[in-house]
């Protein structure tokens, strides 16, 4: 199938790859801008121009989707299907209504489950036991088009937002290819969402980080683990931010203790008291200075217990 491809970022770049290694012609790719990045603040490319330049393909860049330039551009291509993929914007109606069979798009959730800017995160957030991808056919309202196709995933508990992100764009990959070949043949099937299943995910903000040592230990884990690798979730010591990389529960019953407050080191790292039990703190990075383990974090900033963090 002849085949635009919209996305941004890396998780749209796995998506492109297993794309063009399939054997799909895609004609061109549209992207963001190219915005300033680094320390430098140079101008640099998303992943998606990145692999178009690679691949010899035709990228957009357009700063409006609502441009009749942008518009026209896409019609001549007289594509088959377009597909969006960590985008970042809202196509118009008119784009919608281009391509000869559809526009689909793969989320990151069970659809109708947490439409929207964060699903993988708030999926950890809220301690989901499962989540997993949606290909669907796209409608002009947020991630609200008919289901073509899902696959669930476990989410486990060793692993960050950042590390299910990962997992979870392979497996959208392999989903959207079997969904493109449905698509070539005909043979799919259109499952509206039910209306009354919906959830959001809404964008995070950098305030969700701040750890609140008095709410549950599970909810301060899922916190740490939700939030990487952006806005990370952080409490303070001695005044200064102290951002928590990696810990875990533990078996403590720190009902009496006072919350934020140490009450034990070991190999490996610092117990914290939460609202209900222990959490074990693994991996720091203090405020300007670089990631350290827990163990050597309390060595140099001389944490004992009765510390108190927050």
């Amino acid at each position: 199938m002849k085949i635009i491809f919209f996305g941004s970022d890396d998780f749209a770049a796995v998506h492109l790859e297993q794309i063009l290694a399939c054997g799909h012609q895609v004609l061109g790719c549209v992207t963001s801008v190219d915005k300033p990045q680094g320390r430098g603040m140079k101008l640099g490319s998303s992943p998606i121009k990145k692999m178009a330049l690679e691949h010899n393909l035709p990228c957009l860049q357009p700063a409006s989707l609502t441009s009749k330039a942008v518009v026209q551009t896409l019609r001549i291509y007289q594509a088959d299907i377009f597909v969006v993929v960590a985008f970042g914007r809202l196509l118009t109606q008119e784009i919608l209504d281009i391509p000869k069979i559809f526009c689909v798009n793969v989320h990151a959730s069970l659809l109708p489950k947490y439409r929207g800017a964060a699903p993988i995160n708030w999926a950890i957030l809220n301690d989901e036991r499962e989540t997993g991808v949606t290909v669907q056919k796209m409608a002009l309202a947020l991630d609200a088009g008919d289901i073509i196709a899902q696959e669930r995933v476990a989410v486990l508990d060793d692993e960050n937002a950042a590390q299910l992100r990962e997992r979870l764009s392979q497996l959208g990959a392999r989903l959207l290819v079997r969904v493109l070949d449905q698509c070539s043949s005909g043979q799919y099937v259109l499952k509206p969402q039910k209306e009354d299943q919906v959830s959001y995910a809404s964008k995070l903000t950098r305030q969700m980080g701040e750890i609140d040592w008095a709410k549950p230990a599970r909810r301060i884990f899922n916190q740490v683990r939700g939030l990487q690798p952006w806005p990370v979730a952080y409490t303070f010591y001695n005044g200064k931010m102290l951002k928590i990389l990696q810990g875990t529960t533990t078996t403590e019953d720190t009902a009496k203790d006072i919350p934020g407050q140490v009450i034990s080191l070991d190999k490996n790292g610092f117990v914290v008291a939460a609202g209900d039990r222990g959490f074990l703190i693994k991996e720091v990075q203090p405020e300007a200075g670089r990631v350290m383990s827990a163990v050597s974090f309390a060595a140099g900033y001389k944490i004992i217990p009765g510390c108190k963090l927050g």
